[in-house]
C-alpha cells in the first residue's frame, strides 16, 4: 500500500510498500491490509502503526482526523503527528506537544468568546443608541 499522512499545512510522511497499518478509530483499534476493501474511518488521537520491509514497524502519534483507503492508496489527514521508535518516548512527546496545544486552544477559544461577546454588546448599543 502507499501511505500518505498529511497535516493542515504540510505532508508529514509518504511511504510506499506498506504491508499493514493499525490505528485507533471511534469504534476501537482496526487494521488495514492491502486486500481490505475501501473504507473511510474517523480517527481518535492515538498511535498509528505502519510496517514496511525497509523500516519495520514505525509508530506515529496522531491527533484526531480521518483515514481514507481507496485501492492501494491510504490517506491519513490529522491535525498533528509525531513519529517515534520508542513508545514510551513517543508517549512523553505526545503529552508534551498535544496537551500544550489543547491548553493553547482553550486560551484562544476563551479570547474569541470574549471578543464575540464584546462585539455583540457593541452592536446592541449601536442599534439602540
Amino acid at each position: 500500500m502507499n501511505l500518505k499522512i498529511i497535516l493542515p499545512f504540510q505532508i508529514f510522511a509518504e511511504k510506499k510498500g506498506v504491508s499493514r497499518i493499525v490505528s485507533e478509530a471511534l469504534e476501537g483499534s482496526f487494521g488495514l491490509l492491502p486486500q481490505r476493501l475501501d473504507c473511510v474511518m474517523a480517527l481518535e488521537p492515538g498511535i498509528l502503526i505502519y510496517e514496511t520491509e525497509a523500516e519495520g514497524e514505525v509508530y506515529v502519534a496522531v491527533d484526531e482526523g480521518v483515514l481514507i483507503k481507496t485501492g492501494q492508496q491510504v490517506l491519513v489527514s490529522v491535525r498533528n503527528a509525531i513519529v517515534g521508535t520508542n513508545l514510551s518516548q513517543l508517549r512523553e512527546a505526545v503529552e508534551r506537544e498535544f496537551l500544550t496545544l489543547d491548553k493553547s486552544e482553550e486560551k484562544i477559544r476563551s479570547v474569541m468568546a470574549k471578543l464575540e461577546s464584546e462585539l455583540v454588546s457593541r452592536l446592541v448599543e449601536f442599534h439602540n443608541g
